[in-house]
């Protein structure tokens, strides 16, 4: 169990921080940008998790929690350098992103084919959704751009990459649920 007694600690003041395991970096290295962004991205769907709540329907809430609490796992997968893991340490795996994939399938099932892009908006949630899955594609690029120096799992990189069209998907089955319009792309429409 992590213990958190102190909120500050004037180590990070002169613009470092220590990975797991010790090591100090820059707070602009690549590994602590992708954890970042990580942790940013787990911000924005506490904000969306706090929506659902206020509506009676609870469709989403369960896959959100597991998702946040998977993101703070996978951030400290991220914040942990080669050499510094140890047995026992939670990592993301290949089952992570076949669920992921099962809730895809899902959501999905009995939305209609897209004829166009869809514009993010029509509820707070689905704009919400929309933010997020935009906040998890630079997440994303963030973390490959990591793996072409250090490594980096497989498996995150899939798992980061299915979130995003989870997302998608959980903001295509937010304006089918609550019956909002779905804004689509109308090309050069002025």
């Amino acid at each position: 169990m992590v213990k958190i007694n102190k909120i500050y600690t004037r180590n990070g003041d002169g613009g470092e921080t220590h990975l797991v395991g010790g090591e100090l970096v820059a707070k602009d290295s690549l590994r602590v940008k992708a954890y970042g962004e990580i942790d940013e991205l787990n911000s924005h769907l506490g904000l969306i998790r706090t929506l659902e709540e206020k509506t009676k329907k609870k469709d989403l809430l369960d896959m959100l929690s597991k998702i946040q609490n998977e993101l703070f796992d996978l951030g400290s997968e991220l914040a942990t350098p080669p050499g510094a893991s140890w047995d026992g340490m939670l990592r993301i795996s290949d089952e992570h992103v076949s669920r992921l994939e099962n809730w895809i399938d899902s959501l999905m099932n009995g939305i209609e084919e897209l004829r166009s892009f869809v514009l993010p908006g029509g509820s707070k949630i689905n704009a919400n959704l929309h933010i997020a899955r935009s906040v998890c594609r630079r997440a994303e690029r963030s973390i490959i751009e990591l793996s072409r120096s250090e490594e980096v799992s497989d498996s995150v990189l899939a798992y980061v990459n299915r979130l995003s069209d989870l997302l998608f998907a959980m903001a295509r089955f937010e304006s089918k649920r609550s019956g909002a319009a779905e804004y689509l792309w109308e090309p050069g429409k002025e």
